[in-house]
């Protein structure tokens, strides 16, 4: 049976700060109520929420300030993984969300794995938009950079796309096609060209000749 809790701050896709929602048991009991995110909506636990109501609001826009100042710092951070991957671009394996976390603590910048909204893992090479929630009303989005050396990174970094190698040689081949098939029409033109003097040449020539075919005048 569902279990009705008071939500102590917002939670994506239940409700905002006070609300009373109806949730599985086992997300309320792993989720929700361990991380201090609600409280099971008693009688005495609704009457304590209310006394506590300003308090907690107060703490929540504090927290929520200081996250904003954090998104801040963060909007243009860019976290470079380097790993192994085929001609394909596909990774020998693949980045999760604790990867980008201590992606970003190399870098200088705490986060949580559970921070990072991931829905699943990387598994791919490139430049990937990853968001990650610093509150449950601030979230900032993140450049995720999976490459196979710096130099590979810093090119995505610098706005770079990788291409696989199969498609590398389809676009090669397509683009020869493309000047081949320019080449031959510049050929045609030029050709056409030589013609059109001669066939003038012809039409010229045709006057003297219906003058030879008119009748001598009579004496």
């Amino acid at each position: 049976m569902p279990m009705n809790v008071i939500l102590l701050e917002r939670v994506p896709k239940l409700g905002q700060m006070g609300d009373v929602v109806k949730v599985k048991p086992g997300f309320a009991r792993n989720y929700l109520l361990p991380q201090k995110k609600a409280l099971r909506a008693t009688k005495d636990n609704i009457t304590y929420f209310e006394s506590q109501r300003k308090t907690l609001e107060a703490q929540n826009l504090e927290r929520r300030q200081d996250a904003e100042a954090v998104a801040g710092k963060m909007a243009d951070l860019k976290v470079t993984l380097i790993r192994q991957a085929s001609e394909a671009l596909q990774l020998y394996g693949s980045v999760t969300s604790r990867d980008i976390a201590d992606g970003a603590a190399a870098q200088g910048v705490k986060i949580e794995r559970g921070q990072v909204e991931l829905d699943k893992p990387i598994k791919a090479l490139g430049t990937h938009k990853i968001k990650v929630h610093l509150h449950p009303e601030v979230a900032v989005e993140i450049s995720v950079l999976v490459a196979r050396s710096p130099d590979e990174a810093e090119f995505l970094a610098k706005g770079g796309t990788l291409v696989a190698e199969t498609e590398r040689a389809a676009l090669e081949a397509a683009e020869a096609a493309q000047r081949a098939a320019e080449q031959a029409a510049a050929l045609f033109e030029a050709k056409s060209g030589e013609a059109k003097p001669a066939a003038e040449g012809e039409a010229a020539a045709e006057p003297p000749a219906e003058a030879e075919e008119a009748p001598a005048e009579k004496k």
